[in-house]
């Protein structure tokens, strides 16, 4: 009995060892390139319609191998907003309501987009069909108190070290309607930015560094803006994948939240027929890549949506709504590429910030 106990002690170490990952394996999945897509109060229910709308087989979210679940509750609220949810998904904390990336004792965080570039050599953007001041955006950037600051926002969108950004609401920028006066496109363009505001315009850039400001105010709905968030994030794409270290891109389907604050179910489907469309693109490039790992989820559920009845042969969803504002409610999580394995279970929304740094560190 005494040698079987010698036995099995000598052999826990080497039992161990063979338990343990290799470094060679979690080396095979760190992604050289990330690509993080937000679809703002995009809930299981929003993706479940979209699914069903595109048939099954045709829909980008049938792509992914990999799923799980992201709690969004905030610093000081049971349901978030999207200051501290965009918050918490780019910058790794919990924030107050209506913060970006600003901590309740006034701490500033870094989003993993400006982490990336400052550790390993990232290029880095984001792409939106919002305001570019919008909560979301501003999260990878900024720091202030209250999310409509945007006079203070956009001059610090103006120094901020990204090659690419761009979404809407050009009129933010000008001195004309600004409480201070200032310019902050006359600072970007004094960075070297190619200042653009078209969709054309933008396309046909070919400066390392863009500003893409396309629209005067926030831009219209998909049924009018057309394929504007598939042409910018290929462009942004295209932008960053110039840098030898690789790139981090956000992208959001931002109208999606407004389609559901306003139980607006035909401009919902046609929001997620548009994110599906600016999905398959990015797809697409990741599979032909190898190298770039798309993870995707939403800073929180808007409209308490429900799917009571429908016909699935027909593509056809019934939405019930319970809410004209945000639900508390686990919103999904979709991944591919290198890493994607590590983005399935239930998580918090902190999470994000943390597993990407730690891939992107293994990858350096």
């Amino acid at each position: 009995m005494k040698k079987v106990l010698i036995l099995i002690i000598c052999l826990l170490p080497v039992v161990a060892t063979a338990q343990r990952p290799k470094h060679s394996a979690v080396v095979a999945e760190a992604p050289r390139n990330v690509i993080f897509v937000v679809g703002d109060g995009m809930g299981t229910a929003q993706v479940y319609s979209s699914i069903v709308a595109q048939r099954s087989h045709r829909s980008a979210f049938m792509r992914f191998p990999f799923s799980g679940f992201s709690q969004t509750y905030s610093y000081n609220r049971y349901t978030t907003d999207s200051g501290a949810g965009g918050s918490a998904l780019m910058t790794g904390h919990k924030v107050e309501n209506h913060h970006v990336a600003k901590g309740p004792d006034g701490t500033e965080y870094n989003s993993f987009l400006v982490d990336a570039k400052r550790f390993f050599g990232k290029a880095a953007g984001f792409v939106v069909t919002s305001s570019v001041l919008d909560a979301t955006p501003a999260s990878t950037y900024a720091h202030v108190a209250n999310r409509k600051s945007f006079d203070t926002i956009s001059m610090q969108m103006a120094l901020c070290p990204f090659e690419v950004m761009i979404g809407g609401d050009k009129n933010h920028f000008l001195p004309a309607n600004r409480k201070d006066g200032k310019s902050p496109i006359d600072t970007l363009r004094g960075r070297g930015y190619d200042m653009v505001y078209t969709v054309e315009d933008m396309t046909r850039s070919r400066s390392p560094r863009i500003c893409g400001l396309l629209t005067p105010d926030n831009p219209p709905m998909a049924t009018e803006r057309g394929p504007m968030l598939t042409l910018s994030a290929l462009k942004a794409i295209e932008t960053l994948n110039r840098n030898d270290n690789g790139f981090v891109l956000m992208i959001e389907g931002s109208q999606i939240d407004w389609a559901c604050h306003n139980n607006d179910s035909l401009y919902l489907a046609a929001e997620m027929a548009d994110f599906e469309q600016m999905l398959n693109a990015v797809l697409d490039f990741a599979e032909r890549d190898g190298q770039t790992l798309v993870v995707v989820t939403a800073d929180h559920e808007t409209g308490g949506l429900t799917l009571l009845k429908g016909d699935i042969e027909a593509g056809v969803s019934r939405p019930t709504w319970a809410t004209g504002g945000h639900s508390g409610v686990m919103v999904p999580v979709f991944s591919f590429g290198p890493g994607a394995s590590h983005f399935s279970g239930v998580m918090q929304n902190t999470d994000f910030y943390n597993k990407l740094m730690l891939l992107m560190s293994i990858a350096k």
